[in-house]
């Protein structure tokens, strides 16, 4: 068996098969939040800024200084009064996706975090690219990070894709190696950096479980959000919600075995109350932000997920 095969089979290592597909499913995400646009680049969605644009807005009173080609001469015929149109100009709104494959993320009862992670990027790149916008994306490992500047073509996309597989294949030979050592990231310098990459006006995307935000986490998030429209999509496995019931379990990393009693009530408590604090946190930093944050279990299928919260029909509000 080949590398390519050996990673287009092994359930730990993102599918390229499977991240390549889900191009068709993401036509359907149209519905990203519209963000005020700050670059002056034609681009497939409006801004708040009016002028000579696509796309006609309204008719108001004539003021000096108003370009003359745009006066309505039949509202003016009307009512003896100038009247000109007023168009809303496009502007470009570039997707970034940034994706967390550390350590933490090779975990999974059902699927592995990792793999959700790839799947859930490769999804929004292509919703991107389908909305005629800017897709690239930032990928973190353990020890190195890789790039993907934000360009309107499929090379770009399928450039990111195939880094989501390296990188989760990396995963899985780390563990076989026996060479899984400490993450050379913290998420607070994945955000930091991460702001040398975001233009302004980016819609930006974070994948994550998000197990170490902190303090530093959020001062970079704070002026991320000045520049970009911040989305979380955190991802989690159900059993770090809560543990299995009472018994002994077997647990490997794919190398090694033990055994996990979850019969130890105080033990319980304490490992659910850790995820409950966890979750509220990054919530109440959504909240803070205004940002979007869309939960993705291990066992959810990803372009579901994303089309109740981006999907043709979703709902004015933004998913929380």
């Amino acid at each position: 068996m080949t590398v390519i095969d050996e990673h287009q089979q092994h359930p730990a290592i993102a599918s390229l098969h499977d991240m390549v597909k889900l191009r068709y499913g993401a036509r359907e995400l149209t519905g990203f939040p519209k963000v005020q646009a700050r670059q002056m680049l034609a681009g497939g969605h409006k801004s708040r800024f009016r002028g000579r644009g696509m796309d006609f807005d309204q008719v108001r009173l004539y003021q000096p200084g108003d370009d003359v080609r745009s006066i309505d001469w039949r509202v003016t015929a009307r009512t003896q009064v100038p009247h000109t149109k007023i168009f809303s100009e496009e502007r470009e709104r570039p997707i970034l996706v940034i994706t967390d494959l550390r350590n933490p993320m090779f975990f999974g009862s059902q699927r592995l975090k990792s793999v959700v992670a790839c799947e859930i990027s490769a999804a929004l790149a292509w919703a991107g690219l389908s909305a005629n916008d800017r897709a690239g994306g930032l990928i973190f490992g353990q020890q190195q990070q890789m790039d993907v500047k934000p360009r309107r073509s499929h090379h770009a996309v399928l450039k990111f894709i195939h880094g989501l597989q390296d990188y989760s294949a990396q995963l899985l030979h780390l563990q076989d190696s026996d060479n899984s050592g400490a993450d050379r990231y913290s998420l607070a310098e994945i955000l930091e950096e991460s702001r040398r990459f975001v233009l302004p006006g980016s819609t930006l995307f974070i994948v994550s479980d998000f197990h170490d935000l902190n303090d530093d986490c959020e001062r970079h998030l704070f002026e991320l959000a000045r520049h970009a429209n911040l989305n979380f999509c955190h991802v989690f496995d159900n059993i770090e919600k809560q543990l299995p019931p009472p018994s002994l379990y077997a647990v490997s990393d794919g190398l090694h075995q033990t055994l996990l009693d979850t019969s130890n009530s105080q033990l319980r408590e304490r490992f659910q109350q850790a995820f409950v604090d966890r979750s509220m946190r990054l919530r109440k930093v959504s909240e803070k932000l205004s940002a979007a944050l869309l939960p993705f279990s291990t066992d959810d299928n990803v372009i579901n997920v994303l089309r109740r919260a981006y999907g043709k029909r979703r709902s004015s509000r933004r998913s929380r």
